[in-house]
């Protein structure tokens, strides 16, 4: 087994075809061709059904590992480097939408200033959908919501953050002053996550404690489109204070709510294998920026790390 065809096999499955993973890697398609059946050959499994055009179990088993051997060898020659003088090397980055929206642009600011030769490469998404690139070895490391329960990831805490309820003002919980109750939330049907996600587990939980459960008007899995609906006027829903930043005004209202957790939010990693120094200079500004700006933000409240 070498290198050459645990790549091969990658740019398959990442291209789709023998013939377009050859491009990928500017080559020709033979070469493709038998680096991948010498790697089966090798495993006694068949990893490319040929007729299907698609990975078998084995194949997505193998490649799931071939990349996470691939992060491991960027992370080596980037060490290497950096011993030599300063940290350079790249570095492959995963965030939420809400909380990206204030920390990108001091995180890169940072990160040329602190470290001019890392190349920072920047995945938004949901916790739903970053994990398991992080998992994968696509992403170095990503700040997502907690709890993340997939055994493969490890997260430390960054700060916590308050969830507010944000409805129009049309909305018969924008009449409400001071703080809504879990009770009130259970009468009216809210834009709220998926069943699974973090806020939304934590939101069950504290509506099961008031003895109430929550209906959906809508279940959708990302903060940043919920924000823009609730703003928009189609509904009420639970968002975290960032999401709704102090000097966005319009026709609709915020409101504390009683009994519910602060979100948290923490830099994931793949729990085996040594981050590479990219990745550990990247985290170290990651801190330095949210423990500056974060507390500038209304309900935001960085963590000791």
């Amino acid at each position: 087994m070498d290198l050459r065809q645990l790549a091969a096999l990658v740019a398959v499955a990442d291209t789709g075809t023998f013939s377009a993973a050859a491009d990928h890697l500017h080559t020709v398609q033979s070469n493709v061709s038998t680096h991948v059946a010498r790697l089966e050959r090798e495993l006694g499994v068949t990893l490319v059904d040929r007729a299907q055009g698609r990975l078998t179990e084995e194949g997505e088993a193998v490649v799931a590992r071939a990349r996470r051997v691939a992060a491991e060898l960027e992370a080596l020659v980037a060490d290497v480097a950096s011993l030599r003088d300063e940290v350079e090397g790249s570095v492959r980055m995963g965030v939420i939408g809400t909380t990206g929206r204030w920390l990108m642009p001091h995180l890169l600011a940072g990160m040329e200033e602190a470290h001019p030769k890392v190349r920072v490469g920047v995945l938004e998404g949901n916790t739903t959908a970053l994990v398991p690139h992080l998992v994968g070895g696509r992403l170095d490391l990503a700040v997502v919501n907690l709890p993340v329960t997939d055994p493969d990831v490890t997260v430390d805490l960054l700060f916590e953050e308050d969830l507010l309820l944000v409805a129009p003002t049309h909305h018969p919980l924008a009449a409400s002053d001071g703080e809504v109750t879990m009770s009130e939330l259970a009468e009216h049907e809210l834009l709220l996550p998926p069943p699974g996600a973090s806020i939304r587990v934590d939101l069950d939980d504290a509506a099961a404690d008031a003895g109430v459960s929550l209906r959906s008007k809508a279940e959708l899995d990302g903060m940043r489109l919920m924000a823009s609906l609730t703003l928009e006027g189609y509904g009420a829903a639970v968002l975290p204070s960032s999401a709704v930043p102090g000097w966005l005004e319009g026709e609709w209202v915020r409101r504390p709510i009683r009994g519910v957790p602060r979100r948290r939010v923490g830099i994931g990693r793949r729990r085996r294998g040594l981050p590479s120094a990219p990745a550990r200079a990247l985290t170290e500004v990651i801190r330095r920026v949210v423990t500056e700006r974060a507390g500038e933000l209304p309900g935001v409240r960085p963590v000791d790390g």
